[in-house]
């Protein structure tokens, strides 16, 4: 075997002979007389020396250093050299080609049956299950006994036509209508009210389903349930309770007053009124302080189903330094409602209304152009406003045109009747369409600057008979004043309002629940009764 010491190789034993040993010495020759030592440890040092450059030699260079460089062609060659041999050592991909069974038509029906094919294909699939002689054809299709479904009251239908549209025959529709017209007019059925209906089974094809159950909100306190007794129709009221607390909210105006109340939680449309309200007395713009508190108190129900219903604004006020800055409250009077200061002074309507609070910056008659540069006629009235400041109209009118108009920017022209219509022009936004009818007040848009314009304001002309005349020779709105007892029961009004807490109307409403019928015997133990 291998010994390094002596450097045997291995031993070599034969029978009857004498053991051998080969080593190195016996290769390369033992130093002696036939072999000098210097030439032994000469072939031993060349043997090292191979080994290290062998295992110090660079096979597989960097291609990305010294490029150009002896070292560089020779990793360039071995990679060469290793691509062409594993090329000349591909086996090569080549196609297995394979009998494919033609399936029999027994399996194609069923592979049809189980896919799902578009319909640009002609959707062929699906098993074909034909009615087989065990099949008996019915004359006729059995009807459900009873059909339920909802019906919604739209704009401008009334309530026996839906009914009728939902299947109900003409004789229980008026039945209906008239058992409902003893609790309220049905009229007064608000759009949107939903009206669920029990069709019950029919004598015959040729006649209309009988109705068995209906059920619906009449009222917002109120649910309305009818139903067929003994083959009569019968109605029952339903009650809900509702709390009529109204909705106050106050707050810090800060940067904002629109985005302070609605981040307190005032509804949108409250603080639209709110600012309508308040605008009328003080300039929103310019007379509110970050450091004022507004006050909004809304006409406010909420039943105990969950459903709200928000009305009117009812006070607007504005406290500065803890002192009533402005304080307006809503008072209806002979069915016309407007809006008083505390000390009872409110406005009395006139034949025309300001359509914004800002004042007059130019009037009516001649004047040089600002950008023209010449004089011309000024048919109308400039008043200042800030941009997006609320244009109201003034008086009642059907809207005639809206629009872009020229050098009036968007326009917007009411008709009043008896001759007289209004125009406003330069709005930035317009609210209004052609045909709408609009009401004193309301928002018909919004200051802006369009058309032939220095800055935003509101340009605003009278016509009569379709011919511009100044403004101001109509009356606009007067103040008027309460007294007596108007006075009182205003008085008491405000009270009652400033009384409110706020955020009262937000709090959980506990359903009240009805006492359980007394017993006959403990009626009669209470009135001493043996």
């Amino acid at each position: 075997m291998f010994q390094q010491g002596e450097h045997q190789f291995g031993q070599i034993t034969g029978q009857g002979a004498a053991t051998t040993s080969l080593s190195l010495a016996d290769i390369v020759g033992t130093p002696g007389e036939d072999q000098p030592d210097g030439r032994f440890n000469e072939l031993k040092e060349r043997l090292r020396a191979l080994q290290v450059q062998i295992a110090e030699f660079e096979w597989a260079p960097d291609l990305g250093q010294n490029i150009g460089s002896r070292t560089w062609f020779r990793g360039f060659a071995t990679l060469c050299a290793l691509c062409v041999g594993a090329y000349l050592l591909w086996p090569g991909i080549s196609p297995i080609n394979a009998a494919v069974p033609t399936p029999s038509a027994q399996i194609t029906d069923e592979l049809r049956s189980q896919m799902i094919l578009p319909l640009a294909f002609g959707s062929d699939t699906g098993s074909d299950m034909r009615a087989t002689d065990a099949v008996i054809a019915l004359k006729s299709s059995p009807e459900r006994p009873t059909i339920e479904l909802a019906a919604i009251i739209g704009r401008g239908d009334s309530f026996m036509r839906v009914l009728q549209r939902a299947g109900v025959g003409g004789g229980d529709a008026q039945e209906i209508a008239s058992l409902v017209g003893n609790v309220m007019p049905v009229s007064d059925l608000k759009d949107g009210t939903r009206l669920d209906l029990v069709l019950g089974r029919r004598a015959a094809r040729n006649q209309p389903r009988p109705i068995d159950a209906l059920t619906f909100r009449a009222r917002f306190d109120l649910n309305v349930a009818i139903n067929r007794e003994a083959g009569e129709l019968v109605l029952t009221r339903k009650p809900i309770v509702v709390d009529n607390t109204p909705l106050r909210i106050r707050g810090t105006v800060g940067s904002s007053l629109y985005r302070s109340a609605r981040a307190a939680g005032a509804p949108a449309k409250a603080v639209q009124a709110y600012l309508q309200t308040i605008g009328s007395k003080l300039s929103v713009g310019r007379d509110i302080r970050a450091t004022d508190e507004f006050d909004i108190i809304v006409d406010y129900k909420r039943a105990e189903t969950g459903e709200t219903e928000m009305g009117d604004l009812l006070y607007a006020g504005l406290i500065r330094d803890d002192k009533a800055k402005a304080q307006l409250v809503r008072w209806d009077d002979n069915g016309r409602a407007q809006y008083f200061e505390a000390s009872g002074v409110g406005e009395d309507r006139g034949e025309f209304a300001r359509p914004v609070g800002g004042a007059i910056s130019s009037g009516f008659g001649m004047r040089r152009h600002p950008i023209l540069r010449y004089k011309r006629m000024h048919s109308g009235l400039d008043f200042s406003a800030g941009y997006g400041t609320a244009i109201y109209a003034t008086a009642d009118g059907v809207v005639s045109y809206a629009g872009r108009k020229g050098g009036f920017g968007n326009f917007v022209k009411l008709s009043h009747g008896s001759g007289l219509a209004t125009g406003y022009a330069h709005m930035s936004r317009i609210t209004v369409s052609n045909g709408t009818r609009v009401k004193r007040g309301q928002v018909i848009g919004y200051v802006g600057s369009t058309g032939l314009s220095t800055g935003p304001h509101l340009h605003y002309e009278l016509y009569r008979n379709n011919r511009a005349i100044d403004p101001r020779s109509v009356k606009f709105t007067n103040r008027a004043q309460l007294s007596g007892r108007d006075l009182a029961r205003f008085k008491s009004r405000l009270g009652e309002l400033l009384q409110v807490t706020p955020g009262a109307a937000l709090q959980s409403l506990v359903p009240t629940v009805e006492a359980e019928p007394e017993r006959e015997i403990e009626r009669l133990a209470g009135t001493n009764i043996v």
